[in-house]
């Protein structure tokens, strides 16, 4: 394994709608990152009175150093899975962050400097399942970000689900990471390695 990457404070938000697995997305990203790959980690969230269809939103703040302060202030990325959780958090995307969004989802991006696959037709179409699309996003990030170990955030992803759903799950994971590397290029998460 690849000696970890020294990270001074990096931001994630997954943004969308109730029923898109995001708060679970969170989690099992945000223990993988903690206890797969050392990091200390934060993980703050909300969401809509109306739970499915209503907004949700989940922050990760990833640190090798303590953590001071919880809350996502400044994004590293943003991952936005439909236009309404684009608009409204967009703005605290910073100056060289990501934004990844879904792409049949989110029409209208506010910026041409995106990264975009259509997670919810790749889970129904490839996968047979569209709860698993928030694997699927968690398969591309695990391609995006040179600070994450794949097989490292495969066992996180496993070992957090039961046994029923694991390997429909670790095939969505599988396809999200294929796929970013087809889509986005090789060096495509090169812009963090220089920081």
């Amino acid at each position: 394994m690849k000696p970890q990457q020294e990270l001074q404070r990096f931001e994630i938000r997954f943004s969308g709608l109730g029923g898109q697995g995001i708060i679970t997305l969170g989690k099992v990203m945000g223990q993988g990152l903690a206890l797969g790959h050392g990091y200390n980690v934060t993980q703050t969230q909300s969401y809509g009175p109306e739970a499915r269809g209503g907004s949700s939103k989940c922050d990760l703040v990833i640190s090798s150093s303590p953590i001071s302060y919880p809350k996502a202030e400044s994004l590293d990325i943003l991952v936005a899975l439909s236009q309404e959780a684009c608009n409204s958090y967009y703005p605290y995307l910073k100056p060289g962050g990501v934004l990844v969004l879904e792409s049949d989802l989110v029409p209208q991006p506010p910026t041409n400097q995106f990264l975009g696959l259509p997670y919810t037709a790749l889970a129904r179409e490839k996968v047979g399942i569209v709860q698993a699309m928030n694997t699927v996003v968690l398969g591309s990030l695990s391609f995006l970000l040179p600070f994450i170990h794949q097989a490292t955030m495969r066992k996180s992803l496993e070992s957090a689900l039961p046994e029923k759903i694991r390997a429909v799950n670790t095939k969505a994971f599988n396809l999200g990471h294929r796929l970013a590397k087809k889509e986005w290029g090789e060096d495509v998460g090169a812009v963090w390695r220089e920081n």
